[in-house]
């Protein structure tokens, strides 16, 4: 599914807003899963749904439509990663040029976001991106992997 920018708040059954979102951004395969893992236990017993949101960057020399990574490659990856997700996960892939500019209109207000990161001791992207989407006003849970 590639939704446009901006829409992606609303399901197929059209339930946007009645359940409490949680938008997992996808980051590498070990740490999105460590940070399903904690989405997924923030949400037990909560009438709630993960959201994996992945922006896949296309360099300006390319149609937007034509990825450097073969989308059925990262579709097989996607899902694989959400199906060991025991609540109900919904996966976004943005193609874009801008993955800041993506994730910004794809978020709602105040969006609970859960971002897993390698531990580094030097500043990494996942990190400034967290800081980033504090400042705007996102609830925003990080989680250490090491």
């Amino acid at each position: 599914m590639y939704p446009a920018a901006g829409v992606p708040g609303l399901t197929e059954d059209g339930e946007a807003g009645r359940r409490l979102n949680i938008t997992v951004l996808f980051t590498s395969v070990k740490a999105t899963m460590a940070a399903l893992n904690r989405a997924a236990a923030l949400a037990k017993g909560l009438n709630s749904r993960i959201t994996l949101f992945v922006s896949q960057a296309v360099p300006y020399s390319l149609p937007l439509e034509k990825p450097p990574v073969p989308l059925t490659f990262r579709e097989r990856q996607l899902r694989a990663i959400a199906a060991q997700s025991p609540v109900e996960t919904t996966v976004r892939l943005y193609l874009c040029r801008d993955p800041w500019q993506a994730l910004t209109a794809a978020l709602r207000p105040h969006s609970l976001v859960v971002v897993g990161v390698r531990r580094r001791w030097w500043p990494t992207r996942e990190r400034t991106l967290v800081r980033k989407l504090r400042r705007r006003g996102y609830e925003v849970v990080l989680i250490d992997v090491p």
